[in-house]
């Protein structure tokens, strides 16, 4: 079973960095389609955090179909992953483009050194490596 790792003094809330690690998990193929995750209960108590944090997360990701949850059998990740139209996601990444590079510039940075960042993540999501929101890298555990 996979180890997702928290960082309360991360700037991003708890329930997104649970949501971001399942979901980089999800594209990365260390979760596969129609795997059973923990539950809500079972993954607040090995995180240590309130078991209606973990609920959130996972409510959020149901609503937005990357996971299932069967009511007797658990909580599961969603056979199909969610489908955009080819122009929604290039407009939706165009725009998560444009925060980058907009943040690159305003700290003195180039675009080339956004596109090595680009690579680190890409590079950070399929090994499964873990990024906390302030920018420190931590090796995931895997149990």
């Amino acid at each position: 079973m996979m180890q997702l790792i928290v960082h309360p003094s991360d700037e991003l809330p708890i329930y997104r960095q649970i949501m971001r690690q399942i979901v980089e998990a999800i594209a990365g193929g260390r979760l596969r389609h129609g795997e059973k995750i923990a539950s809500h209960r079972d993954l607040a108590e090995q995180l240590v955090v309130a078991p209606l944090t973990v609920k959130k997360a996972y409510d959020e990701l149901e609503l937005l179909g990357y996971v299932e949850t069967q009511r007797g059998r658990g909580t599961f990740v969603c056979a199909q992953p969610p489908k955009m139209k080819p122009a929604e996601q290039r407009e939706r990444l165009r725009a998560a483009a444009r925060k980058l590079l907009s943040e690159a510039y305003l700290g003195g940075l180039r675009f080339k050194d956004a596109e090595e960042i680009l690579r680190e993540a890409d590079r950070e999501i399929s090994s499964g490596r873990v990024l906390s929101a302030g920018g420190v890298r931590r090796e995931k555990e895997e149990s």
